[in-house]
């Protein structure tokens, strides 16, 4: 016999988009199918080449692991790379207002996420947090760890490919009967891939202060979008605009997607209230420190002007938008009746197969049978796609069910592959026992 493991452990799934990788790779034929992984924002691109310079550098004489040492920073991070994450955002902002912001380097957006539910609502709290649904699986997933409830305001894929709109009062209902201690946003939006306008965003800011509770907004796309509107940006609220907003926001930072370096692990925490950055840095202090490599490669895009930002930026842009909406045409082109949502941001579309499916698809079953057993012919080689299921995305099962989300990632021959071994999976999925 052996100890038990805890409750939390036993009922531990892994999350949405890694299910389907940990299938396929127990897969018995694994090596002969070529695979074309959606599941995960994983991005297959270089990173900045400013970025792939110092990455290059690390035991040339300037580098400061010339000698194979690498020490702790200290826990709030390099103060270079404190300043990259602030210059990555003011360089879209008019003003300067994150001049008031600070700034905690984290293993990750995600080890931020975590720091931001421990400061807004601490541990095994009695009031919950709010998100928009569906939201980011790992906010649900470390509100389930941390033990913090969850509240929820619902969004539903209608058939033109849109979400339906955020309302202010069902809004207001919401924090009022649940006691809402903080809303988060994801403007850039994951998984939907769609915009959170500016307006709606100060709109909700004024919700906040109205109701003396967190702005907290997620910001790992802010600069990946494709609609005429511009950034989306609780930074871009002046406390002109929202008197009071000063002091209650909490940004979520990452070099993962628009700078292409997942692997780096460089996230941040950024607000612009001094107790809780304060606090932010103490909690970390437990972790140490952020990848200190990591942040010697990041920190390099100080040395980028403005206006380098900006190009970098709508690189970004135009490489998306043309690869997204390209994709979508080839879907309902290839897919008759499969709503494919509007590409407005970010690098994800959500697929709903319910206008070409039975009433007892299941998106879980059907990922599942394509990372452990689906496959199909396509230019000699066989191949399967790895999904995630929109099921982990969502507060209602139900509404997720014929659902999953698709990240642009692969490469732009993959990706071009991606109707016609989507539409013959599908097919022979329907006639899988």
């Amino acid at each position: 016999m052996t100890p038990s493991i805890s409750k939390h452990y036993l009922e531990r799934e892994p999350s949405a988009i890694r299910k389907a990788q940990i299938l396929f790779n127990s897969r018995e034929n694994s090596k002969d199918i070529h695979v074309i992984n959606l599941a995960i924002g994983n991005i297959s691109l270089p990173m900045h080449p400013i970025m792939v310079e110092r990455m290059k550098s690390l035991a040339d004489d300037k580098s400061p692991f010339n000698k194979g040492v690498v020490k702790y920073s200290p826990s709030v991070g390099t103060k270079e790379t404190q300043n990259a994450i602030l210059h990555s955002i003011n360089a879209e902002l008019e003003n300067k207002i994150t001049d008031k912001a600070k700034c905690v380097i984290t293993d990750g957006g995600s080890q931020a996420m975590e720091l931001m539910l421990l400061g807004v609502c601490g541990p095994a709290s009695e009031s919950p947090i709010l998100f928009i649904d569906p939201t980011y699986t790992n906010y649900i997933e470390f509100s389930k760890r941390l033990s913090i409830p969850i509240s929820r305001y619902s969004r539903v894929l209608k058939g033109n490919g849109s979400y339906s709109n955020i309302n202010k009062e069902e809004l207001l209902t919401i924090i009022d009967r649940d006691n809402a201690r903080g809303i988060v946003l994801i403007p850039g939006d994951n998984p939907t891939g769609q915009q959170i306008s500016q307006e709606m965003i100060i709109e909700i800011a004024r919700i906040c202060v109205e109701k003396d509770i967190w702005l907290i907004s997620d910001e790992a796309y802010r600069n990946i979008y494709f609609t005429d509107k511009g950034q989306s940006s609780i930074w871009a609220i002046t406390d002109d605009t929202v008197p009071g907003i000063v002091g209650r926001r909490i940004s979520i930072e990452s070099a993962s997607k628009l700078w292409n370096a997942c692997g780096l692990r460089i996230g941040a925490l950024v607000t612009d209230n001094n107790v809780l950055h304060k606090k932010v840095v103490s909690e970390y202090t437990a972790n140490l420190c952020a990848n200190v490599i990591g942040q010697y490669i990041f920190s390099s895009i100080l040395e980028l002007s403005k206006n380098d930002l900006l190009k970098w930026y709508k690189q970004q842009r135009d490489y998306y938008s043309l690869l997204m909406n390209d994709l979508k045409t080839k879907l309902m082109y290839t897919i008759p009746g499969i709503i494919v949502s509007n590409p407005e941001s970010a690098i994800y579309l959500v697929l709903d197969f319910k206008n070409i499916t039975n009433d007892n698809f299941e998106i879980t079953k059907f990922v599942e049978y394509c990372a452990t057993s689906g496959e199909c012919s396509i230019d000699g080689g066989n191949y399967t796609l790895l999904l995630a299921p929109m099921t982990g995305f969502y507060s209602d099962y139900n509404l997720g069910r014929t659902q999953a989300r698709i990240a642009i990632v692969e490469s732009e021959n993959n990706l071009k592959k991606v109707p016609s071994v989507l539409s013959k999976l599908l097919k022979d999925f329907s006639k899988f026992p």
